[in-house]
């Protein structure tokens, strides 16, 4: 009878520590999300706006050898504010073209190698210094990569 009642007391404690963890586990990461948003608009004061420049397609620089094309697509979004949201839409035709012109650049060795934030550091790059050259304020906060294909 003493050894039935350890073992149930020893599993009711175990099953309550497991909902207990399960549960934090649950609630900690619920509040990641919304804390990540509201320190997005901390920053800029107002909440952001995300647009996106679909379907860039480039054809990559080809190696000596290199016997087979290789294509990249890649869909981009921008974050901007709801003041140069207008702005940023106008400026699309513009964006998509640096996109392609630093895409087009790279060759398939280092694009293959090449991690998402590498392509990210690489596209604000090219926008900065497009935007540097016409003397203007880029109307976003940043480029993401919402979709990557390598062939």
């Amino acid at each position: 009878m003493n050894k039935k009642l350890v073992l149930i007391v020893a599993a009711v404690l175990l099953a309550g520590a497991g909902a207990a963890g399960g549960a934090v586990w649950y609630l900690k990461g619920k509040s990641a999300e919304p804390a990540k948003a509201a320190v997005e608009e901390k920053k800029t004061g107002e909440p952001l706006k995300y647009l996106t420049i679909e379907k860039v397609i480039v054809m990559l620089r080809r190696q000596p050898g290199d016997t087979v094309p290789h294509y990249m697509s890649a869909d981009l979004v921008i974050s901007t504010t709801a003041k140069q949201e207008k702005e940023a839409k106008e400026a699309l035709p513009m964006l998509r073209s640096v996109a392609v012109r630093a895409l087009s650049a790279l060759p398939m060795e280092k694009a293959s190698m090449m991690t998402i934030d590498q392509f990210v550091e690489e596209l604000n790059k090219a926008y900065d210094e497009a935007y540097t050259k016409e003397a203007r304020e880029r109307p976003f906060e940043q480029v993401m990569i919402g979709k990557l294909i390598l062939e």
